[in-house]
């Protein structure tokens, strides 16, 4: 196999392999053990399919109504009508890497023998995602428990050919049209096999792993702005000594007071006060960066230990036992992932926050020892970053609106059989949205600071310092001077934090940052 081929079996995925198959061109296998596992779990499955005795999902009725006992000529149309009832989402699409995730982390529990289906229907799900089909999915339609209902129902409808999909060239077609494209033959769903392609928390999943690596990437990006910002603002690096840190030993607040000291290392800009006058102490957003970012990067560490379980789970309702029995449960609610996902948003905002009033004090005159109002070329005549900063507070204020948590939330549904539900879905789509405003909040950063250190006129900054002001400015990034037209600058400076161009372009001078 080569390097962008995804193998899955019975044990689970890894984060590595979720973002290879959403974000990436990498194909899916099936491994042949996890074939085997899911053929013998069938096998139960068929045999009680044969008995008189109702059993939940497999000769009965759903949710509310599974005190019904439905009779085998229709337990074929039970598990279409499952599937084409529960794809009731509204809104939106979701983005095209969330569907995929989506799918793929619901055939890894399918691949893992606890769910009942035929080899057949995880062999077609890996057809699908290799074919680059994607289903159409909508923004509205999960509560966060029995799984990810409307989003996963709208995949399982693609899985039998009907219901619309966007094809590998991002045309929009009714799904049956699309498999006969790729040669690959609908599903006819069986006993148990409709419910089984509903009831798991994949979509949240996907969203909390593809985040995780997002925030990972940020909260470097974070540090490295801030590094830059102390820089700009004549601020001593003394704080960020790793004696400091080693008293408080929270791991992620001594990796982000390291690399800062490395962003830092050879600077010339460090320590030196407007006026000869002296400061005692820099202001908490400069002072206190590592505390918070490092707060950050712990509850990331904790959110990923979170997605490393889910990761190695098996979320159906009814399982399939190693020894056999069917039996009910309650693993499908979304409160372990549905909790992190709030908690990333918080950490997320707050990082924003302590970013963007570093920003204003490098505009304010009073406040930035020394460098000319809002970094403009003529204040007064120009504005400089007056207006960014402005854009950078409307993102930061969206993000706090988006902190509050949806965990806390619950409407009950289902006729009161699922009277607490853990909106795990809504904390992952809230969260996303939040990340994109971060990752524009850290840019407007970088653009303010990087002018502010090229201001500093006689001072040379730090080695790595110049390696950003280079990188930035090759970027299409323009430096001090009379006002221009700037979004197209906060749009490029934006793409360079996103694309993770910003840690590229120091850490050949800092080496590996955390």
């Amino acid at each position: 196999m080569d390097m962008h081929t995804v193998v899955v079996g019975t044990a689970g995925t890894t984060a590595e392999d979720v973002i290879a198959v959403a974000r990436g061109a990498a194909r899916v296998v099936v491994s042949e053990e996890a074939l085997a596992a899911v053929a013998a779990s069938r096998r139960v499955i068929d045999d009680l399919a044969a008995k008189p005795d109702p059993v939940y999902g497999v000769s009965t009725g759903f949710g509310a109504l599974a005190v019904r006992h439905i009779s085998p000529e229709l337990r074929a149309q039970l598990q279409r009508n499952i599937v084409r009832s529960h794809a009731a989402g509204m809104g939106p699409r979701v983005e095209r890497e969330v569907v995929r995730a989506l799918m793929f982390l619901r055939m890894k529990t399918l691949a893992s023998g606890r769910t009942g289906v035929r080899p057949l229907v995880v062999e077609t799900m890996a057809a699908i995602l290799n074919a680059g089909i994607t289903p159409v999915v909508h923004e509205y339609g999960s509560l966060g428990c029995s799984g990810d209902l409307a989003p996963l129902s709208h995949c399982a409808l693609t899985l039998m050919g009907e219901g619309d999909a966007e094809g590998p060239d991002g045309t929009v077609k009714p799904a049956g049209r699309l498999l006969a494209e790729h040669g690959i033959e609908p599903v006819e769903l069986r006993e148990k096999e409709g419910l089984a392609l509903l009831n798991g928390t994949d979509g949240m999943l996907g969203m909390l792993v593809m985040a995780c690596a997002d925030l990972g990437r940020l909260l470097t990006s974070a540090d490295v702005t801030a590094a830059l910002s102390l820089e700009a603002l004549l601020g001593t690096e003394k704080v960020l000594a790793p004696e400091l840190h080693a008293i408080r030993p929270h791991p992620g607040q001594g990796a982000s007071a390291d690399n800062m000291l490395r962003v830092l290392a050879g600077s010339g800009l460090t320590g030196h006060h407007q006026d000869d006058a002296p400061r005692v102490q820099d202001a908490y957003s400069i002072r206190c960066a590592p505390q918070v970012a490092g707060a950050g990067r712990d509850t990331l560490a904790h959110a990923r230990l979170v997605a490393d379980r889910e990761l190695a789970s098996a979320v159906d309702n009814p399982v399939v036992l190693p020894d056999g029995r069917v039996e009910s449960n309650g693993n499908f609610h979304g409160a372990p992932v549905a909790y992190v996902l709030d908690f990333l948003a918080i950490a997320a905002a707050d990082l924003a926050s302590i970013a963007e009033r570093r920003t204003d004090r490098l505009l304010d005159k009073n406040r930035s020892h020394g460098l000319p109002p809002f970094l403009a070329g003529d204040a007064g005549v120009d504005s400089g970053l007056m207006i960014a900063q402005y854009t950078q507070a409307a993102l930061v204020s969206e993000m706090k609106r988006l902190a509050v948590p949806a965990s806390v939330d619950s409407i009950p549904s289902s006729a009161m059989q699922e009277d607490h539900v853990s909106m795990g879905w809504s904390a992952a789509r809230k969260l996303r949205t939040a990340l994109d405003a971060l990752a524009r909040v850290i840019a407007v950063e970088l653009v303010a600071a990087t002018r502010a250190v090229e201001l500093r006129e006689g001072l040379t900054p730090s080695p790595a310092t110049q390696a950003v002001l280079k990188a930035v400015r090759a970027a299409g990034v323009e430096g001090p001077g009379e006002d221009r037209f700037l979004a197209p600058d906060l749009a490029r400076a934006e793409e360079f934090v996103r694309a993770g161009k910003l840690v590229e372009a120091v850490e050949p001078v800092t080496g590996p940052l955390a």
